[in-house]
């Protein structure tokens, strides 16, 4: 991403709307593809209702969709100290086959070598460093037949139930297949079997790109100036074979579509020079109003938190004014908000 023209001071404030609580989806509908869309035109600003099975009709064959293949792991743990005390574990990134590190749910913070228990498994703090703990599997165990046997989906903290057995298919993308994420990306949550094969039967293209959504996803902005503040930081993977299939479909005049804030988040952290080009590391990018994008021409998304960091990336693309009106039309209508809720698409 190229970097933005000079612009006035902006805090998260001038990101608010009212979110009433009967429009935030605490269940998936029963099938991905029924989910509503709302269309909003970047040009004209015209907002259409239609619903994402329409979406192939919307499309020219050799537009590329890009979608995000990260896999959600079983990364809320519920375990106990020696003494008796409930520890809630929250994996924010698995280390190796031992180690991981954590956000800590706990009457004390832990210390240095003090245990969790999770069913026989034990947990032995190592370190601290700000809010994440780095906790070592003591035994022969494996972190994930621990996630297998006693992890639970990590939804969002806004989805006021516990976890069951639907969501660990649920809020997992069809095609997720490279674990480290402990949130979806949830605009992928509406393609099912029936709607990718009418999107290939239309001639449209799809590629991969790879980010592990963290658990600072659902973090706070603090107060203040928004140019000050940095994003929590996530680990990107754009491959080789995916910038060369970029750069045919611009060069056949062809729409570059990101499925989710993810693909944005990496495509254009994968692209600072203005041009796309293999990245795999660590990205802390944060997309506000002002700054320019380099690869996507437009965006799937769902809609998102007031005051948060991906409904600032969707003003940038779109206008914040535009934004918040989809977003007002949105909550009359009675949409459904947040991760099992309904699509945009921003054209």
């Amino acid at each position: 991403m190229l970097p933005p023209v000079d612009r006035p001071y902006m805090n998260k404030h001038d990101f608010d709307y009212f979110l009433p609580a009967e429009n935030i989806a605490q269940q998936p509908l029963p099938r991905r593809s029924s989910s509503r869309m709302l269309r909003l035109e970047r040009r004209s600003g015209m907002l259409h209702d239609d619903l994402i099975s329409v979406l192939p009709m919307l499309l020219e064959p050799g537009d590329l969709l890009v979608l995000n293949d990260t896999r959600v792991l079983a990364a809320r743990l519920h375990g106990h100290k020696p003494s008796g005390g409930r520890v809630e574990i929250m994996i924010e990134r698995v280390l190796d086959s031992r180690r991981i590190t954590a956000k800590i749910g706990a009457n004390r913070p832990l210390r240095a070598g003090a245990r969790v228990l999770v069913g026989a498994h034990g947990l032995v703090c190592e370190q601290r460093n700000g809010e994440l703990f780095t906790l070592l599997l003591e035994g022969g165990s494996d972190v994930h037949a621990l996630l297998d046997e006693h992890g639970h989906v990590p939804l969002p903290p806004y989805i006021r139930r516990p976890d069951t057995n639907t969501d660990r298919t649920r809020y997992q993308t069809l095609w997720a297949r490279h674990d480290g994420a402990v949130a979806a990306p949830t605009a992928g949550l509406h393609f099912d079997a029936d709607l990718l094969q009418a999107l290939q039967e239309r001639g449209v293209e799809m590629d991969y790109v790879t980010l592990h959504v963290g658990s600072g996803t659902y973090q706070r902005l603090r107060e203040g100036d928004l140019r000050d503040q940095r994003l929590h930081a996530e680990r990107v993977h754009v491959g080789r074979g995916l910038c060369t299939h970029v750069a045919a479909t611009k060069a056949r005049h062809k729409r570059v579509i990101a499925v989710g804030t993810t693909v944005v988040r990496s495509l254009e952290a994968a692209a600072t020079t203005g041009v796309l080009a293999p990245f795999s590391g660590e990205t802390e990018l944060f997309i506000k109003p002002g700054d320019r994008f380099n690869v996507i021409d437009a965006l799937i998304t769902n809609f998102h938190e007031p005051q948060s960091s991906l409904l600032m990336l969707a003003c940038a693309f779109a206008g914040r004014e535009q934004v918040l009106a989809a977003y007002a039309h949105a909550c009359e209508q009675g949409y459904r908000f947040l991760s099992y809720g309904d699509a945009m698409f921003i054209s």
